[in-house]
């Protein structure tokens, strides 16, 4: 007589190692990639007029035109919905040129960190900067959105310069960014409002911090 084996619970090895292939497709209509930037950008625009604590879904949904329910289907939180919009902020570490200076390379890097602290960036960071003090996801997405890549530029100019010759190896360097570019973030998110600096003004002042910048890395 041929014995049958019971069906495998969910817990069984055999079932966990079943193919990708035998499983159910997933169903639904595609997200829309063009609805999901309305959204994130209505998030951006409702938090630098009335601030994270006053910000609601509803108001978002209302200034991107969707539903609550739409918005609902793909973040689940403000909190999940406001650092998707920072997300939206992280600068491309590869848009860094070569300049072929030490000088040069914290030149241009200075200029855009100055463009961006007067613009829609500085603005969001102002308007998330005290929450993130409460609330560590926040805080996280604020620093993998504005810090940790104007960092690894730093880092990378600096270790181009070494290996140039133009100044000794830096000890430390995962603090170079902070030494580098924290100054400059001091002078405009303390200001009332960052976005009404124009861009000469950003420019130049970016500029006077250079010389400083250079001295910290051990450029004469």
């Amino acid at each position: 007589m041929t014995r049958t084996a019971p069906p495998a619970s969910p817990d069984d090895p055999r079932t966990l190692r079943r193919p990708a292939a035998e499983t159910a497709p997933r169903r639904g209509r595609p997200r829309d990639a063009a609805r999901d930037r309305a959204i994130l950008d209505a998030t951006l625009a409702v938090l630098t007029e009335s601030g994270y604590r006053a910000l609601t879904t509803a108001a978002v949904a209302a200034r991107a035109g969707v539903s609550t329910a739409t918005l609902y289907r793909r973040w689940s939180s403000k909190d999940e919905l406001v650092i998707a919009a920072a997300a939206t902020h992280v600068e491309d570490v590869r848009t860094q040129p070569d300049t072929g200076t030490l000088a040069g390379d914290l030149r241009v890097l200075l200029r855009d960190k100055a463009a961006a602290l007067t613009g829609e960036a500085g603005r969001l960071m102002q308007a998330l900067v005290g929450e993130a003090a409460q609330n560590t996801a926040l805080a996280d997405a604020l620093t993998a959105a504005f810090l940790e890549p104007v960092h690894r530029r730093v880092g990378e100019a600096v270790r181009r310069a070494a290996e140039r010759g133009e100044i000794d190896s830096v000890p430390d360097a995962d603090l170079l960014g902070a030494v580098v570019v924290g100054p400059l973030m001091s002078r405009f998110l303390l200001m009332p409002r960052p976005d009404q600096v124009d861009a000469a003004t950003a420019q130049a002042t970016a500029d006077r911090f250079l010389p400083f910048a250079l001295r910290a890395v051990g450029a004469g």
